[in-house]
């Protein structure tokens, strides 16, 4: 399949430029890591971006504690080859401190925990700007952030009040206190990304790629069997030949069937399907604003 290389080399460097205002406006900025195909392609244009030095910020990954064992394996080798700093805010210790208090029933997740967990991280190391990984195609809430996305003092967001940032200017300014969350990859599409893993060759977890997984289907997703899910009566454990399109915690992430088992296959699928990546995500169908709501408490 051909790319439109230089959509792709243009998108690199407005990615690129990005990360290098980032490391002029702040003292102290870092990369929230979760071994997802965004944070891949973030941490790698990062790379790019002060080559030959090494990337000028550690990564952060907020564990939840029910991640996909292969994507800590893939984040945790990615940190070796780098030679960068892994920072893990850990939501078991949160809710063993009480910081946050874990969800019971069939449908607990902790993904909201994460939230309070982020935060706490980075007030405890003082990080004045915390790049991310999320794309505007992803979802509407995510669609109305800005490159640099202002947080109060409490690591709160008000949609309705965004600065603009007319030809590329980017206004970091902030009081004591604040923060700003950076999303470099903010125009790119999910075909992009997949375009772009193509073309630089990029490495990922095996979870992208098409496998026999034991899992069961809930409110019409596919989720993955763990230790981690408290089954219903009616739900049957059977193996399917899956694949993910987005990474989460185990409980709610779905998986989608799938026989592309490599990247070119996954760019032709992405290239004719019709439904969001997110749309397998438990997490988004718990209200109609779910992703804004959470947004707006501090998450990413």
């Amino acid at each position: 399949m051909k790319y439109h290389i230089n959509h792709l080399r243009e998108l690199e460097a407005e990615s690129i430029f990005v990360l290098r205002e980032v490391a002029a406006q702040f003292q102290k900025p870092v990369i929230m890591f979760s071994g997802g195909k965004d944070s891949i392609v973030m941490t790698h244009l990062a790379r790019k971006a002060f080559f030959p030095a090494k990337i000028p910020f550690p990564l952060l990954h907020v564990d939840t504690g029910h991640n996909f064992p292969e994507a800590l394996e893939y984040r945790d080798n990615l940190v070796k080859e780098l030679g960068v700093k892994l920072i893990v805010g850990s939501v078991q210790e949160g809710i063993d401190t009480g910081l946050v208090v874990e969800e019971t029933g069939y449908n607990a997740s902790r993904n909201s925990l994460q939230t309070a967990v982020l935060l706490d991280t980075l007030e405890k190391h003082k990080f004045d700007a915390a790049m991310g990984g999320a794309r505007r195609d992803e979802e509407k809430a995510r669609a109305k952030e800005r490159f640099f996305s202002h947080r109060d003092e409490f690591g709160q967001w008000d949609p309705k009040n965004q600065r603009p940032e007319l030809w590329n200017l980017f206004n970091g300014k902030k009081r004591m206190g604040e923060h700003f969350r950076v999303f470099p990859i903010s125009n790119w599409t999910e075909l992009d990304i997949w375009q772009y893993i193509a073309l630089e060759e990029i490495p990922l977890p095996s979870l992208y790629l098409s496998h026999k997984r034991k899992c069961f289907i809930r409110d019409g997703v596919i989720l993955a069997d763990s230790e981690y899910v408290n089954l219903k009566p009616d739900e049957k454990i059977e193996e399917m030949t899956v694949r993910y399109r987005t990474l989460g915690d185990m409980p709610i992430t779905g998986a989608v069937l799938s026989d592309a088992a490599t990247v070119q296959d996954i760019i032709m699928e992405v290239a004719t399907t019709r439904i969001t990546e997110r749309g397998g995500r438990a997490d988004d169908k718990r209200s109609e604003t779910a992703m804004e709501d959470r947004k707006k408490a501090g998450y990413f």
